[in-house]
């Protein structure tokens, strides 16, 4: 019965987009080292059935997570002081960023932080959890990077903290951290450097002799940094570390109640009970592959990285947005007749992922590309069939949305539509839910939500999980 269980299992992930190879240029992050995921899963089955709910219960993975943060401290530039924690992944350390910042003023009635336009949702995802007024400055429109003057006007006495990107998700870059880190401190403002993807790269780049920006503890004003062990520490899903310069500054971050008549709850993330599978895989892969095997991964994703943007460079009819300083890269169109949308099938047809990014401000349409060290090796390929990809898309056409319907979806109002005239959209759109299988093609879909305003693209998107999750 367990093999007819677990032969169930393998099928139904016969539909999932690939996690390894380096087919997938989003979402998932592969170190292509052999046996790594062996000792990952075997690492988690030892500690899976632990909870992190107490450590005086389990010390195994108190020690496990001590660990963990200080090599984290060690190469973003900490001290003795600085403390962390692990947590499920960059949104939550993200939170607790926020909610310690929050937590730490008491005296200040409408709380906000100030963040670049270009900074990473989950920040949006905190002002809204937890009641915090979202300050935006736009970054500059050729580079992407956060304006340092603009983000020092926008502090006031309500700011409780001050976020920089190291990279920003969508281009790749990274921002000015000591000016950004300089108006906070001048303000008496916390400042988070959000590194949940960068953080385990850069440092290694560094070594490599790349420019990189400074953008960790050793700048002056930063007093906290974000950086995941499942993307570029190649660990498994659900582990991050959120590092702050001082016991002082994480004490808010914690929750504690006894006025009940249970245990005195203990928290230190937003989980109560956490399954120590995910700290002690994160644990046995830094372990194995200690400095020396970061610094040879670092090395292959670098290599692909530059081959990969020189060969976009070459190809006529696209062009990257901003001067990537990691391992993202952001492809747009560079002609009228050139939809990438339609670029994304195209690749989708030959084997590829690709994500595509709705245009924002001063950024168009463009495509994701997160680059791994699985990818060294396979530049040739890859950028061959998005050659093919681009021509095959000049040759089908852009994508065209009837003047009328454009119209007609920017004179809806999300906030008074109901259920079945949302429904009405997404059928409309090719997002029918329930079983039937999304379109082959995307890029109609992907035309029409661009139609649409930001917030009637999230709700008729919110709408589209609530039909799936049914």
């Amino acid at each position: 019965m367990s093999d007819e269980v677990l032969d169930e299992l393998r099928a139904l992930r016969a539909g999932d987009l690939p996690t390894h190879g380096g087919r997938t240029l989003a979402y998932v992050y592969d170190s292509a080292v052999p046996g790594l995921d062996a000792l990952a899963a075997e690492a988690h089955s030892i500690a899976s059935s632990v909870n992190g709910l107490d450590p005086t219960a389990f010390p195994s993975l108190l020690r496990l997570e001590n660990d963990l943060v200080a090599m984290a401290a060690r190469l973003l530039g900490g001290s003795d002081a600085t403390v962390g924690t692990v947590t499920s992944g960059g949104t939550e350390s993200c939170l607790l960023a926020v909610v310690a910042a929050r937590d730490s003023r008491p005296e200040v009635e409408r709380p906000s932080i100030v963040v670049a336009e270009t900074v990473h949702a989950a920040f949006q995802k905190a002002a809204h959890y937890f009641g915090v007024r979202l300050v935006v400055v736009p970054v500059d429109p050729v580079t992407f990077r956060a304006d340092p003057e603009r983000m020092a006007a926008a502090i006031d006495a309500d700011t409780v903290l001050v976020v920089a990107s190291a990279p920003s998700y969508a281009h790749g870059v990274v921002d000015p951290v000591p000016e950004i880190a300089a108006a906070a401190a001048r303000a008496g403002v916390r400042c988070h450097v959000d590194a949940c993807i960068g953080g385990w790269v850069l440092p290694y780049f560094a070594r490599l002799g790349e420019d990189v920006p400074p953008f960790d503890f050793s700048v002056p004003g930063v007093t906290s940094v974000s950086v995941d062990l499942h993307k570029y520490a190649y660990c498994p899903k659900g582990a991050s570390v959120l590092l702050h310069a001082s016991a002082d500054l994480r004490r808010a971050q914690y929750f504690a109640s006894a006025d009940w008549p249970g245990y005195t709850m203990l928290n230190s993330t937003t989980q109560s009970t956490r399954s120590g599978g995910p700290l002690a895989a994160a644990w046995a892969v830094t372990r194995h592959l200690g400095d020396d095997g970061y610094l040879d991964l670092a090395g292959k994703a670098l290599a692909a990285t530059r081959l990969i943007l020189k060969g976009i460079a070459g190809i006529d009819g696209v062009r990257v947005l901003g001067e990537p300083d990691s391992t993202l890269i952001a492809v747009t169109a560079d002609r009228d007749d050139l939809d990438v949308f339609t670029v994304a099938d195209e690749m989708k047809a030959r084997n590829w992922y690709v994500q595509p990014q709705f245009a924002h401000g001063a950024s168009p349409a463009n495509l994701h590309l997160t680059v791994t060290a699985a990818n060294a090796g396979g530049e040739a390929r890859l950028l061959a069939d998005f050659e093919d990809s681009v021509r095959a898309a000049i040759e089908a056409g852009p994508v065209r949305v009837a003047d009328e319907v454009v119209a007609a979806i920017g004179a809806l109002d999300p906030d008074s539509l109901t259920p079945q005239e949302f429904a009405g959209l997404l059928a409309a759109a090719g997002l029918g839910g329930g079983d039937s299988v999304l379109p082959e093609r995307m890029a109609p879909v992907n035309a029409l939500l661009a139609a649409a305003s930001p917030r009637l693209r999230e709700r008729l998107l919110v709408e589209f999980l609530g039909v799936l999750y049914s």
